[in-house]
């Protein structure tokens, strides 16, 4: 199997005769020496009490590159398994937060149906955080009932619950977000930790996805094809196939200079070079057309499924909405769409017209009524469906040139200029900010109107969490944290923010989360992954490669 990864020169500007280069595969790094090397350089998390009983060890993996494994904490006796009443959500995302929030009246009227059929509700009122541009209030009530040691105990009520006509699920109070003195958490917490100092680091920080952008591939599989020392999973990506394309970026991508897949308007990003030196976190638009015969037209995406914007965050004639929206497909009946190389064997079929072109940038072919078909090596195509149909008709010409042009721009609306060495995965939301909390999840999508229940599963509620960020001495800090079980209670987003504060982060991110959380270091998965099934395949992971 090969990885198929394209290198861009100089400034980012794509044009239908690019060409696809190959990724050089490192031969796998012997496991470094284990003794113990310096910790990074942080306080204590900054997880329950203060006097939890905390544990730190590290070694050094490669020259500048150290694994630090923290435990902190021990279960407490005031966690403990319970039913939430809950519709569970009809996502296949498994990560997707159930309805679990209501107000007072509609809490007190499920609690009285329950009690009616002879069970024993409490109503609970949900205090969370406060976040840069969220939280600090009440989420709404949740409705539950007992107290247990055992899932198994919780379970058998939970089929008493269900039977009454109303949804729930087996929760261990340990995965709630209240602030500590609310929760009287005490842990405990497993976090691991990887720190690259660029002044000791000669191997290389990149991403990868696999041999196309059309498939999920596990992080550790990624990790052996690119003989990767360690790695973590990145960015956010389409699970769903009613989604678009599974594997595909739900955000901006941009691998070894070359952006494939296009930003979730404004939301932030992580920008890594291959020497680990300027890694910092951004925010991106893009601008794309193409241009044929007469007028420019423009560019709707990038690589993925016409007619479906996964975290939405696009153009605005989409629906339901132009702005970030996690876990929304949105929809645009009339999109031109550009693929190339990195996509997949086959372009997305359906209803539509396509131009392909040659790496020359001349229209070699053109599907006036039908999309899909091969792209050709080093060449790309254009698809348009709806009301674009026409126009990009009428802009080709067998023999004639297609040029194909997309940049990202900054927060000004200035082009971004790319080598070859820049690697960007997509996240959010953003954590830290110079140095200070800065949660921004409204900003990011991941709060959005009049649905408490996702920001209460997705935000409030602790969940494995995959960080990552630059300190102030310049060293990438990369972290994650498991979650969903009694031995790992996970992070709320609030917790990320000040996990990731507490390394002496002056920028940080939230990357993708939940089943996707996975470190890897010389072989081995490193933490335990959330699925009942294990190690999810995902879109896109960073790698540690060793000395070339």
């Amino acid at each position: 199997m090969t990885i198929r990864r394209a290198a861009l020169s100089g400034s980012l500007l794509l044009t239908a005769s690019l060409t696809a280069g190959g990724l050089a595969v490192a031969s796998p790094q012997a496991v470094a020496s284990p003794q113990a090397a310096a910790s990074p350089e942080a306080a204590r998390l900054p997880l329950g009490p203060a006097g939890l009983a905390e544990t730190r060890d590290s070694r050094v993996l490669q020259p500048g590159v150290t694994l630090t494994t923290i435990v902190r904490g021990q279960a407490g006796a005031q966690s403990f398994w319970t039913v939430e009443v809950a519709i569970p959500s009809s996502s296949p995302d498994p990560d997707a937060p159930a309805t679990a929030l209501s107000d007072k009246p509609t809490a007190d009227a499920t609690a009285a149906k329950l009690r009616a059929a002879g069970l024993d509700p409490r109503v609970e009122d949900v205090p969370t955080p406060k976040l840069a541009d969220a939280g600090g209030n009440s989420l709404g009530y949740r409705v539950r009932l007992g107290s247990f040691a055992t899932k198994a105990e919780a379970d058998a009520l939970r089929t008493k619950v269900i039977a009454t006509g109303v949804g729930g699920s087996s929760i261990y109070t340990g995965w709630d977000g209240e602030p500590d003195d609310v929760s009287g958490s005490t842990g405990p917490w497993q976090v691991q930790v990887l720190t690259i100092d660029p002044k000791k680091f000669r191997g290389g920080l990149d991403a990868t996805y696999g041999p196309d952008l059309e498939q999920r591939e596990k992080t550790s599989t990624l990790a052996a094809l690119t003989g990767a020392t360690a790695a973590v999973n990145a960015g956010f990506f389409v699970l769903d196939p009613r989604a678009g394309a599974p594997g595909d970026p739900a955000g901006v991508a941009v691998f070894d200079g070359r952006l494939v897949s296009e930003p979730t308007s404004g939301r932030p990003a992580l920008v890594v070079t291959d020497n680990a030196r300027g890694t910092a976190v951004e925010r991106f638009r893009w601008r794309g057309e193409i241009r044929g015969l007469g007028q420019a037209l423009p560019l709707d995406g990038l690589n993925r499924v016409p007619g479906l914007i996964r975290n939405c965050g696009g153009t605005s004639d989409d629906l339901p909405t132009s702005a970030p929206l996690h876990d929304v497909t949105c929809t645009d009946a009339d999109e031109l769409i550009a693929f190339d190389s990195a996509y997949a064997a086959l372009t997305p079929s359906g209803p539509g017209a396509e131009v392909i072109v040659d790496r020359r940038g001349i229209v070699t072919a053109i599907r006036p009524t039908t999309r899909g078909g091969a792209i050709p090596e080093g060449g790309r195509t254009v698809q348009a469906i709806g009301s674009q149909v026409a126009p990009l008709l009428a802009a080709a010409k067998v023999g004639k040139r297609l040029e194909i042009r997309a940049s990202l721009t900054d927060e000004r609306g200035r082009d971004v200029r790319l080598s070859p060495r820049t690697t960007i995965v997509n996240g959010g939301p953003n954590l830290v900010e110079d140095g200070r909390l800065n949660a921004t999840p409204k900003a990011d999508g991941m709060a959005p109107a009049g649905n408490p229940s996702f920001y209460y599963g997705w935000v409030h509620k602790r969940n494995p969490r995959t960080i990552a960020g630059v300190d102030g001495q310049g060293r990438t800090v990369l972290i994650t944290a498991d979650g969903r079980n009694v031995n790992s209670l996970g992070l709320g987003i609030a917790e990320a923010a000040a996990v990731a504060k507490s390394f002496g982060l002056r920028e940080a991110i939230n990357l993708d989360g939940g089943g996707s959380t996975t470190m890897v270091a010389n072989g081995q998965v490193l933490n335990t992954p959330s699925d009942a099934t294990g190690e999810r395949p995902v879109g896109d992971a960073l790698v540690i490669t060793p000395s070339r």
